[in-house]
């Protein structure tokens, strides 16, 4: 994937295009999306996904909003852009980056004077946010790099990628900067259930760039680790409190293992994913359908009578955590989010 876009602005029809994460690795596909409901959608099932990407739909999805709003009064355009912006926000409650997104273009529109100016403001700036996100995800990556040794096994969890990006990813941005500085890095790659991101996902860009991967089932990486056949585990994250990281459920059961086998437990993340105002009992984990457990296929594999529970997240005590890969550098517990986490604005 290297630099590659997998979500953008397009000018010439004035929509959003992004690879629709859903088919991969069986098709891969373009879609353009013209619409917020539209977009909604596709959060919601997660045709996006990944905390920075959903950083850059959020701000891409208000210039959409402004885009399309029908003429009239600004305050009835406003009210119009900022409606559009709760449908968007509603859509995943537990990553942060989200929000952000959404309301560093909000607060760059409310400086405009008219509609006019507006559309192109939020326009900007959203296009800034992607700029933002790709030098970011390099800037974590070279810093992530030196962390890793010459030769090593990284252990990665769902896909923090190009694809949870605009483009190089943040945990898999670590793994690609090292081994652009000539480390010889293989990867083993959590199959991540229910949806299988990690399969799906990872593997599949690691393969298009040539970079040695395995996937493994969630429950295989205790006994990699205990075997020693693990040097350090990368994950990226969608919410980093003063107490916690939030990430792909089966994040907190894999930096348990790692605290007892004595592994570096690495979190790759922009600092637009820290929040400083709420601590871990504050965060609403986002649950999901029942039929991303039951149906695979075809089949059905848990009997009608049977009750499901379907977290997206958990959240894993800081104390676990060896270290935070930021764009300004490596941040080591315990870490104060309100002096990483970034404005909601431009300067």
């Amino acid at each position: 994937m290297n630099d590659s876009a997998t979500l953008w602005w397009d000018t010439p029809t004035g929509c959003i295009r992004y690879v629709e994460q859903t088919l991969l690795p069986g098709e891969y596909r373009i879609v353009e999306c013209r619409t917020v409901e539209r977009l909604a959608e596709a959060i919601r099932r997660l045709e996006i996904r990944g905390a920075p990407a959903l950083g850059v739909a959020g701000g891409y999805g208000v210039a959409l909003a402004a885009a399309t709003a029908k003429d009239g009064t600004y305050k009835r355009f406003m009210e119009e852009v900022e409606r559009a912006a709760g449908v968007l926000r509603a859509t995943r409650p537990t990553a942060i980056n989200l929000g952000w997104g959404i309301d560093r273009v909000l607060s760059a529109v409310s400086r405009a004077s008219d509609t006019v100016s507006a559309k192109e403001i939020a326009l900007a700036e959203a296009e800034a946010i992607a700029r933002e996100d790709t030098a970011c995800c390099h800037a974590i990556g070279e810093h992530g790099a030196r962390l890793l040794p010459d030769s090593c096994t990284v252990l990665t969890h769902c896909n923090a990628g190009a694809l949870a990006c605009s483009s190089w990813g943040t945990a898999l941005g670590v793994i690609r900067s090292a081994v652009n500085a000539g480390k010889d890095v293989k990867v083993i790659a959590c199959e991540t259930r229910p949806l299988l991101q990690g399969a799906r996902l990872t593997a599949w860009e690691l393969v298009r760039d040539g970079i040695d991967v395995t996937v493994i089932t969630d429950s295989t990486a205790a006994y990699l680790m205990r075997v020693g056949a693990i040097d350090a585990v990368i994950v990226g994250a969608d919410r980093i409190t003063r107490d916690a990281v939030f990430n792909k459920i089966g994040t907190y059961m894999h930096a348990v293992c790692a605290k007892y086998h004595g592994i570096p437990f690495y979190v790759a993340a922009p600092s637009s994913t820290f929040d400083p105002e709420n601590i871990a009992r504050d965060v609403t984990i986002e649950q999901r359908g029942r039929e991303e457990l039951s149906v695979m296929g075809n089949r059905t594999f848990i009997p009608p009578g049977a009750q499901v529970k379907n977290y997206a997240f958990d959240a894993t005590p800081m104390e676990l955590v060896s270290a935070v890969i930021t764009e300004r550098g490596v941040l080591y517990p315990p870490i104060d989010p309100g002096s990483v986490a970034a404005p909601k604005q431009r300067p």
